[in-house]
């Protein structure tokens, strides 16, 4: 089984066109209000069968990252796409703050409106046939959601280390516009794990899966291409 692990704020929705090309896949339909990526991890392996792909988009990727370390002999494959590996940067929970203050004051409409737009390809940004259901997921979430998972990212624990014990086929990708988690932060990530394939979108922003869902689709159906090792 593949399974798909959302980002921050987003649900199963965002990987509407990976479900319709991969009928054999799942995808969490969001962590409840789990404030820990460990909680969000054991949630995953709870419902999971005994071996399984795993695709982390954004957050997910932490959750998938967590999963590793607490089950690595159950992923088979695994992707890490969107997001980063490094702590917490010492201008992070200001810029997250931000946000939380405005959830606080005006509501989640108001957080979508202000986090959203960065999180494509700027020329995007007025796609409203792109934006319409990712602001719609994004405010369904709610503001607890958000609160929560702030949490959870702002009290992460160490992940870098565990890229070099990854010994199953492993994708790396992101998309060449992702001003979140860009090339240059992917690269490094793939540089660190042996067994890593490197993928980037040409023209592509943070949500991926919705803007380029070809070319995510193409990179996914290579990746479970590659011998795991049953």
């Amino acid at each position: 089984m593949l399974i798909l692990l959302p980002g921050l704020i987003c649900d199963a929705s965002l990987y509407a066109s990976q479900l319709a090309a991969f009928p054999q896949a799942k995808a969490v339909d969001g962590y409840g209000k789990a404030d820990t990526l460990e909680e969000m991890a054991q949630q995953v392996l709870d419902e999971a069968p005994e071996r399984f792909d795993l695709f982390g988009h954004s957050m997910g990727g932490r959750v998938a990252l967590e999963v590793f370390r607490a089950a690595p002999e159950r992923v088979r494959r695994i992707a890490l796409v969107s997001t980063g590996m490094h702590p917490v940067q010492p201008t992070e929970p200001a810029k997250r703050q931000v946000l939380l203050d405005i959830g606080r004051e005006k509501g989640i409409e108001a957080v979508v409106d202000a986090w959203l737009p960065p999180m494509v390809a700027p020329e995007r940004v007025a796609d409203e046939e792109l934006m319409g259901p990712l602001r719609a997921m994004s405010i369904r979430a709610g503001l607890d959601v958000f609160k929560a998972q702030i949490h959870a990212l702002l009290n992460r624990g160490e992940h870098e280390s565990l890229l070099g014990q990854i010994k199953c086929p492993a994708l790396v990708m992101t998309g060449s516009k992702d001003s979140w988690s860009g090339p240059a932060q992917h690269e490094g990530i793939a540089a660190a794990i042996p067994t890593s394939e490197l993928v980037i979108v040409e023209g592509a922003g943070h949500m991926i899966m919705a803007e380029s869902p070809q070319a995510v689709n193409a990179a996914i159906a290579n990746w479970l291409e590659r011998p795991a090792g049953d």
